[in-house]
């Protein structure tokens, strides 16, 4: 294979002839074989689209020929839907603030420009004209980031209807509610999947919110957020290409020097990201603790069954969604870590530590729009609920003698409970010996409706 040889600020290198990146992505590829994973592909196509924005700004402005603008516009739309992942190498925890991954840009857009056009198109000249990496790497970060709370926020939305379904479908399924992991006073399945709809409801609603921490980028800042070598004109145009090509609600930032040094918004929506995995992770391990056994445990519900469970256990199989959700939440929890990290270590007008900001980030938002929907698709939707098990655990609890108070008085339900425990009854079964009440009283008493009703009727309203 031929190659063809290249020049920069430190000497010369021979890059492989049908390669689209230059040789500054060659010198990272070099000093950065790091974490062996490529920077996140919504992060390089966002990084395209903020290109082509800026490549229209300069044509519209004067700053660069239409012919030249076209071809960078058409390059930039190759890479935008993946046909050049692979021209893409640079590992995704670089140094440098995010240079490597923005001159990786300006090479391969150039070089497919120049290819497609016939024209000489130039990664410094041409492709990165009026910008820097400081105003292009933070943008595109929040372009990818905005594309991505979509797509979570469809998965948000896939996982809370399906837990409303099962809080419909087990509305009657009367169970022992546990506190330490102790018998408590009872509940019913409906209410325990309501209450984690409840919870995943208000993730749909902060998630939603994000987008608004999000949408105001410093493009036209270009290095510490002063504009310097971009025109006035050219400022004011780029963001509003780039809202006509992605579409969204994209603003420029009143201070241009804050927004490139201080990157705060990341951490806020980065810290909305772990709550959802805190909620996750919590659903998750009450999956687990409910649908244990099935002969040993609670068995109070049965997951699906989605592979074996073990290389040497025949008859095993293991509650793997749940345990896999789990993990996902510990990862989106550490991730978060690394962006609050990152973002507090930015020093004076710049922050160098973005490409791991990004990467942790991104990482957690595209993790949990495939849990999220992986959770809904391959777990709740499929439970089964055993009522008759439930019911059985609820009247043999001494526990459950709470429910009673309101009609036989604390001294009578405190020797209910010992009757219980000394003889191995039910409740219904020690009511019905030591008490007034009657199988149709005590059907009410435990019924699905009593026991979730708010509070109690005052005696004299019975």
């Amino acid at each position: 294979m031929s190659n063809r040889t290249e020049h920069d600020l430190l000497g010369s290198r021979e890059i492989p002839s049908d390669a689209f990146y230059g040789i500054q992505t060659l010198r990272a590829m070099e000093n950065f074989p790091v974490s062996g994973r490529p920077v996140n592909r919504r992060l390089l196509q966002a990084g395209a689209l903020v290109k082509m924005a800026c490549a229209r700004a300069n044509v519209r402005c004067g700053y660069l020929a239409t012919g030249i603008g076209e071809a960078i516009e058409s390059a930039c739309e190759a890479v935008a839907t993946g046909e050049h992942d692979d021209s893409f190498p640079v590992d995704a925890l670089q140094g440098g603030a995010g240079t490597s991954t923005n001159m990786n840009w300006n090479e391969v857009i150039a070089n497919i420009a120049s290819k497609q056009s016939g024209l000489e198109i130039t990664p410094h000249e041409h492709v990165n004209l009026h910008q820097s990496t400081n105003d292009v790497f933070p943008t595109a970060v929040k372009v990818a980031a905005i594309s991505a709370f979509g797509d979570l926020e469809v998965a948000v939305i896939s996982l809370l209807e399906a837990l409303q379904a099962k809080e419909r479908a087990f509305a009657d399924v009367v169970k022992l509610g546990r506190t330490q992991l102790r018998d408590a006073v009872p509940t019913t399945l409906g209410r325990e999947f309501g209450a984690w709809a409840t919870a995943v409801g208000r993730d749909r609603w902060r998630i939603s919110k994000c987008v608004e921490r999000l949408r105001v980028v410093n493009l036209g800042g270009t290095a510490i957020g002063t504009g310097i070598t971009a025109p006035r004109k050219y400022i004011f145009c780029a963001v509003e290409c780039l809202r006509e090509i992605t579409g969204m609600n994209l603003a420029r930032a009143e201070n241009l020097i804050d927004a490139t040094m201080n990157t705060d918004p990341f951490v806020e929506v980065s810290g909305i990201l772990k709550s959802h995995a805190s909620i996750l992770c919590k659903v998750a391990r009450d999956l687990r603790i409910i649908s244990s056994g099935p002969n040993g445990g609670l068995a109070e519900i049965e997951l699906p069954a989605v592979q074996p469970g073990s290389s040497i256990m025949p008859g095993k199989i293991n509650p793997v969604i749940p345990e896999m959700v789990m993990q996902v939440a510990f990862r989106v929890m550490a991730n978060d870590h690394g962006v609050t990290l990152a973002a507090s270590s930015g020093e004076l007008e710049l922050n160098p530590f973005l490409p791991l900001l990004a990467d942790s980030l991104l990482e957690n938002l595209d993790m949990l729009a495939c849990c999220d929907k992986i959770l809904a698709d391959k777990c709740i939707e499929g439970i089964v609920a055993f009522p008759e098990r439930c019911r059985d655990m609820m009247e043999r609890s001494a526990e459950i003698v709470t429910a009673l108070i309101p009609v036989t008085g604390h001294e009578v339900a405190v020797e209910l409970a010992k009757k219980m425990q000394a003889e191995n009854v039910t409740v219904r079964q020690a009511a019905l010996e030591c008490t007034e009440l009657t199988e149709q009283q005590l059907d009410q008493l435990l019924s699905a409706e009593a026991l979730c009703a708010l509070g109690t009727r005052e005696r004299d309203d019975a």
